[in-house]
């Protein structure tokens, strides 16, 4: 009974970050009203904006032109392109820079050899040096529209406490496949469902890194850009908040990017923001639970920051779940035990109500989408050994070496202009594909046995495992051919 005793208490812990999801669903229909939007600027600040990048030549184009386009008078308008590459990109930033500044507008290229700190490091020298009271930070996938200083800066205006603007993350490449979409649904929950709710009800929010603006008093007064986590941008909006700054959300401003279009690169960015969100936990949450702040902003906190511990309580659950219906099976005991459905239930309906609830505020309709859904859940559940693994890192190891996702200039399908980076496939697929024959080889004995009920939820690990398995060795395939260079760790 041990191996259900132990089932059932990984459930339980899944089924409480189910009841949260639905605390937030709930939180964001309470509040629901949008962010009034200030009256147009009286006098327009100096603004920089910094384009932090890294080997990414596939995009920094892209990149310089979108912000060297937008609407803001050239004379109080600053851009940065930190170019930490070690490839040509450095090369082509500065022809695309030197062909802006002939329009008078004023882009710069800045290079560090040594790339101390990471993203982190580029972005704190860039602010040495930058004219801007405000900062706009832009990463090489995203393509900030022409009217984006416009529509961002009126709610600094009158506002001495706000200290950070950020805005919701589109997505330019939604259709290139099945997992953009997939990704899309993600973020469409992340930002349409939990920044909303967190910001309107007062609780904290964090800076995603990019599509945002900083006031440069702000990040002096919470102690500067910081590279003891992976997670610069979280650590520092927690360090603002507690100093007792406002941050603002801006649901229905939309600044469009590329996701990741392949496993191997969004595992990359997964584990990357899992990791460094733990190690700003072990940083920073106890003193956030310590400090004289309202009882719903540490507990909303600690649900945030360690919400990717959840990734080895599935892991767990997925390995329990074929011995302990085996074990019910053999002892006569019912299926589904009481306790047993309803906490399955709540841990996975919860997440279903949490995605369509997202989709329909972010696209106005479910109808064609409804289908994503369970490929949702079951890639999330597909991801837990990785994520299990940044999970490992966070808690017990000290290394900030920043990995960048690779780029491919894809939009909407369009595919790469450029040849993509790629990653070092590692170990990790084959321990998913293993999970996958396991549960696949459980699903098999258990409709033979005609326990029927179990086969859905065996189901839905079987293909998360074997879907993100599959996906991750396509980078062998593809070195296989020799036609893409693989990436080096960086931004």
């Amino acid at each position: 009974m041990f191996l259900v005793a132990s089932y059932l208490g990984l459930l339980g812990v899944l089924s409480a970050y189910g009841l949260h999801r639905l605390f937030i669903l709930w939180l964001y229909r309470r509040h629901r009203h949008e962010v009034p939007c200030g009256r147009p600027l009286e006098a327009l600040p100096v603004v920089t904006v910094q384009l932090p990048v890294f080997n990414e030549r596939a995009v920094v184009e892209r990149l310089i032109n979108a912000a060297c386009r937008l609407d803001w008078p050239a004379q109080r308008l600053q851009i940065q392109v930190l170019d930490d590459s070690t490839d040509d990109t450095v090369a082509l930033s500065r022809t695309v820079a030197r062909r802006w500044r002939t329009q008078g507008i004023d882009v710069q290229v800045l290079h560090r050899r040594d790339r101390i700190g990471y993203k982190a490091g580029a972005l704190a020298a860039g602010t040495e040096v930058a004219r801007g009271e405000f900062l706009a930070v832009f990463d090489a996938d995203f393509v900030p529209p022409a009217d984006f200083l416009q529509r961002v800066m009126p709610h600094f205006e009158k506002r001495p406490d706000v200290g950070m603007v950020q805005a919701r993350w589109g997505h330019l490449n939604e259709h290139s496949n099945l997992l953009t979409r997939l990704e899309a649904v993600l973020l469409d929950g992340h930002f349409v469902l939990e920044h909303t709710a967190r910001h309107r009800s007062g609780r904290f929010f964090n800076f995603n890194g990019t599509a945002g603006v900083w006031r440069r008093q702000c990040i002096h007064a919470a102690g500067g850009w910081q590279h003891d986590t992976l997670t610069e941008d979280l650590d520092l909006s927690y360090r603002a908040q507690m100093a007792g700054w406002s941050f603002v959300f801006l649901t229905n401003h939309v600044v469009p990017a590329e996701v990741p279009t392949d496993m191997a690169a969004f595992k990359i960015q997964q584990h990357r923001w899992a990791k460094g969100t733990i190690q700003t936990a072990r940083k920073l949450l106890r003193t956030i639970l310590q400090a004289p702040l309202p009882l719903r902003v540490r507990c909303e906190a600690l649900v945030h920051l360690s919400s990717n511990l959840a990734y080895p309580f599935v892991l767990g659950l997925a390995i329990l779940l074929p011995p302990t219906i085996f074990i019910r099976g053999r002892s006569g005991l019912t299926e589904l035990l009481l306790l047993d459905l309803p906490a399955f239930l709540l841990s996975s309906v919860s997440v279903a109500a949490f995605y369509l609830a997202a989709e329909r505020e972010a696209h106005g309709t479910v109808w064609g989408r409804v289908w994503r859904v369970p490929l949702v859940m079951s890639l999330g559940i597909g991801m837990a050994v990785s994520q299990s693994i940044a999970v490992l890192e966070g808690l017990f190891g000290d290394d900030v070496t920043f990995v960048r996702t690779p780029k491919a200039g894809d939009v909407d399908g369009e595919g790469s202009r450029l040849p993509a980076y790629l990653a070092k496939v590692g170990w990790s697929p084959f321990v998913e594909l293993a999970l996958a024959g396991y549960l696949a080889l459980a699903t098999a004995l258990v409709i033979e046995r005609g326990w029927y009920a179990s086969v859905p939820f065996l189901m839905l690990f079987g293909f998360g495992f074997g879907y993100v398995g599959l996906l991750s060795l396509r980078p062998l395939l593809v070195r296989s051919v020799r036609w893409m260079p693989v990436a080096d760790p960086g931004r």
